[in-house]
């Protein structure tokens, strides 16, 4: 009797799971996970994600042997390690979600396809989130996103022994996930990072709509309050231990749930709701147009910063030696918890890309690697947005200094995490390299020894990259590119009373500056 293979991947749950549901009602299955040596190979990998991949698995090889089945971990490249399984014990079809990753993983299914077209093996692919394959026009892509959002989650399907098929012993591809030294990772894994696990993120999708939405509001922009303010589900949903609908559904029964009187948290989760939307929004850029990952959403900016890497301006951000203490605080909060505020992600990436004038690509692949939550689809979607090489987007480039100013007025987050500046006074917390020398030695805090100097002038490096950047927006040649680029990946969401046509043509279009907060 023939079966199919239910093929994991960035999907790492039972619920909701179409791939699983519409399989199994066809006959027997195999569940099946690939750790692939070269998409762990790749600049975006982290050790971290790793650990939080296997936290998840071990979650889902429990859930299934409680069904009577069991998820099979091989190790080697997808194409290989099917046509092996398939030379072995022939399958008939593959069932799994769409997934819109980086570039490997792209060239993957790529090769995975020709392969099945060439075996006659059947290859049925489900939609992960609200993101359409071969998309033809933005124009209704918000009544798609709707429709997946809308439609009832897939219920677990009644599961037994019989609906699963074994591995036969034919099949000599290691049967263990690789250790961290297999894949040369990088050993580092940030100790206070999010724990991996559907029923963790159940656990943090509960205590956020029961307890900490009610400080959505107001609550997700400083570094003080968004630990707790913002959902914290972005890991879950890039690995897909949750599905985007079951939290949609979950969120719209809450607000469905509260009382007349708690209009504010309403409005929070409705906030919360959208960004829901626009998380889809930005990997439909990616998905749309795979190159965004690697060269300019507009070719006009081609050139603008490739050629002047900065390595030293690179080693004091990673670092955290900028000089700049909220700057130098969120780095190493970063590199404690795999977790950082949207607010204070753009900062970074402003900061690299402007007064350090870096090119988003290495700055890039070394955020993937901090972000426990990296999506890739998000990721250098925002990364070309903060640094300004879309063309559509009115650059928003933001002054840590004020930042600080607006959003750890007190010094709270600062003093955290950089312990140096716990001895800076607060007359000096914002520019501790302006303190006179009298008063760094009466603080026992030495500029340029306890704490760095800063690296660049700020005011003076920003205006120079902004002069820069404005100057080339504004050339007639860089014109036209910015209105396909809008024609192709502008939100839809007009502003009353304009047509499409009339917003794309516009001198000033709608600005896209959303926060994707969680």
């Amino acid at each position: 009797m023939t079966y199919s293979i239910v093929w994991f991947k960035r999907d790492l749950r039972l619920h909701d799971h179409l791939a699983l549901h519409t399989a199994t009602s066809k006959g027997p299955v195999l569940c099946l996970y690939v750790v692939e040596p070269s998409l762990w190979a790749q600049a975006d990998a982290a050790n971290q994600h790793y650990q939080f991949l296997l936290e998840s698995l071990r979650e889902l090889y429990l859930a299934l042997r409680k069904s009577g089945g069991q998820l099979h971990i091989l190790t080697g490249e997808v194409t290989e390690v099917f046509a092996h399984i398939f030379t072995h014990q022939p399958f008939s079809a593959i069932y799994s979600h769409e997934e819109t990753g980086n570039n490997v993983t792209y060239q993957r299914d790529k090769a995975l396809a020709r392969w099945c077209r060439a075996q006659q093996v059947e290859w049925h692919e489900f939609a992960q989130f609200g993101v359409v394959r071969r998309l033809r026009s933005r124009d209704d892509w918000q009544a798609s996103w709707n429709a997946h959002n809308d439609s009832p989650c897939v219920a677990l399907p009644p599961l037994s022994a019989t609906k699963f098929s074994p591995l036969t012993p034919a099949i000599t591809l290691p049967r263990l996930p690789p250790s961290v030294q297999d894949l040369h990772l990088e050993p580092f894994n940030p100790p206070a990072r999010q724990r991996g696990g559907r029923q963790n993120g159940l656990m943090i999708l509960d205590s956020f709509l029961r307890e900490r939405s009610h400080q959505y509001r107001g609550g997700i922009s400083s570094p003080l309050s968004a630990p707790t303010a913002c959902s914290r589900l972005s890991p879950y949903l890039a690995f897909g231990c949750l599905s985007l609908r079951e939290i949609v559904h979950a969120t719209r029964d809450h607000i469905a749930s509260l009382p007349v009187t708690a209009e504010r948290h309403k409005k929070g989760l409705e906030a919360f709701i959208s960004r829901l939307y626009w998380h889809c929004h930005f990997i439909q850029k990616l998905e749309s147009e795979p190159e965004i990952e690697y060269r300019n959403m507009h070719r006009g900016y081609d050139g603008l910063r490739e050629q002047e890497f900065n390595q030293a301006h690179f080693e004091a951000l990673i670092s955290a030696r900028t000089g700049w203490p909220l700057v130098d605080a969120c780095v190493t909060m970063l590199r404690q918890t795999g977790w950082l505020n949207f607010r204070m992600r753009a900062m970074l990436v402003s900061v690299a890309a402007y007064p350090l004038w870096l090119d988003w690509r290495p700055v890039g692949h070394w955020l993937a690697r901090q972000f426990l939550d990296y999506e890739p689809g998000i990721h250098w979607s925002q990364m070309q947005m903060q640094s300004g090489t879309t063309g559509m987007n009115v650059p928003r480039i933001y002054n840590p200094v004020k930042q600080a100013s607006d959003h750890d007025p007190h010094g709270h987050f600062v003093r955290r995490w950089l312990s140096a500046m716990r001895r800076v006074p607060d007359t000096w917390l914002f520019e501790p390299w302006r303190m006179p020398p009298d008063v760094q030695a009466a603080c026992g805090v030495k500029v340029g020894v306890d704490i760095p100097a800063p690296i660049v002038d700020l005011e003076q490096a920003t205006r120079i990259a902004k002069t820069r950047l404005f100057d080339l927006r504004k050339q007639p040649h860089m014109q036209a590119p910015k209105l396909a680029v809008i024609e192709k990946h502008g939100s839809r969401k007009k502003t009353p009373g304009k047509t499409h046509q009339q917003t794309a043509s516009s001198k000033q279009p709608v600005s896209l500056q959303l926060e994707l907060d969680w």
